[in-house]
């Protein structure tokens, strides 16, 4: 145990939340309010019906809307941190050759009687942030709300059910496109603008594909250890060729989506300058994500492969900037 750290302090607490991995929950929102001020969510206090938008509704709700939808993104990537940091430890898996960062059960910072405490509160608070948002926005839905209660109660489902078996049955993969991609765009964007559109579905693709980058260069890290501990994940499964080409292959279709969404998504005049603008920041980010894995292909293994999970966040991060950018201005 880290002498430093004193037991169920906030230190602890703030450790346990893993801040870090916040990224993979803010940058679906993110995309999703850009492609809704494209569409004019906030840009008027009276859109016009056919848009699909709130009529007769300021900015400022939707605004509020918005900010919920991150919040309540932010609370159940910290449940899930929890959920898997208690699990893992109930379960033996967090042994002493772990490879990532560590859990705050297994080296005892935090009691497994407070971090079940901690999970009820954080999904407690979870649920009243989501609550907020049907309150603020019942009257204007279709189904009064209710549509967002059943995909409320989904997200805290999944999240005990990915951490606990999902994960080890090797549906990550599928369940980060799901729930990092379609659910947080397609929902951030219907609570805004009242439906979901083609181009909404390429971003969720997008952002889903781009962080599932991320849990591809986890699994290829604990590809030995999760295979001891009986985690089939799609490397375990597959290999570690697999996993290696797969990593790569991601940034290849995320960049090409970029690209179609571009395309595709509605402008209000023809720009060449602007077109080569974002097409040229588009391969910026193929660059940083080729030369992330050729180090990847270099370490191969062990702890040293950490500093990718590093440079893959920024990876995504800086895809969502330069897609945000591109929604917003395009």
């Amino acid at each position: 145990m880290n002498e430093n750290i004193i037991t169920n302090s906030a230190k602890a607490w703030m450790l346990a939340a893993r801040p870090k991995t916040l990224t993979g929950a803010i940058i679906p929102v993110m995309l999703a309010g850009s492609l809704a001020f494209h569409d004019g969510a906030f840009q008027s206090n009276d859109l016009v019906e056919t848009t699909g938008a709130y009529s007769n509704a300021t900015v400022g709700l939707r605004i509020s809307l918005w900010v919920c939808c991150l919040l309540f993104a932010c609370l159940m990537q910290v449940a899930a941190n929890f959920i898997n940091d208690l699990y893992d430890y109930l379960k033996g898996t967090d042994r002493e050759d772990r490879l990532g960062p560590e859990r705050a059960c297994a080296q005892g910072w935090i009691t497994p009687n407070a971090m079940k405490l901690g999970i009820a509160v954080v999904i407690i608070l979870a649920c009243a942030v989501g609550l907020t948002a049907v309150l603020l926005s019942y009257k204007y839905l279709p189904w009064s709300g209710w549509e967002f209660v059943l995909l409320g109660a989904l997200c805290v489902m999944f999240a005990f059910l990915y951490t606990t078996r999902l994960s080890y049955l090797g549906w990550g993969d599928v369940l980060v496109l799901v729930f990092f991609g379609f659910v947080p765009v397609c929902g951030t964007y219907y609570l805004l603008m009242l439906t979901v559109t083609p181009l909404c579905v390429l971003v969720s693709l997008a952002s889903g594909l781009a962080i599932d980058a991320l849990l591809m260069i986890n699994n290829y890290r604990d590809r030995n250890e999760d295979r001891i501990s009986g985690k089939r994940t799609l490397v375990v499964r597959y290999g570690e060729k697999f996993g290696l080409y797969a990593y790569l292959v991601i940034g290849l279709i995320v960049t090409l989506l970029m690209i179609v969404i571009f395309i595709v998504m509605p402008k209000e005049a023809p720009n060449s300058l602007l077109s080569g603008f974002f097409f040229g920041f588009f391969w910026i980010y193929l660059s940083l994500h080729y030369r992330t894995w050729r180090r990847m292909e270099r370490i191969h293994q062990g702890k040293a492969l950490n500093k990718i999970l590093g440079e893959t966040s920024r990876n995504m991060l800086v895809m969502a900037i330069i897609l945000s950018i591109t929604l917003m201005l395009g």
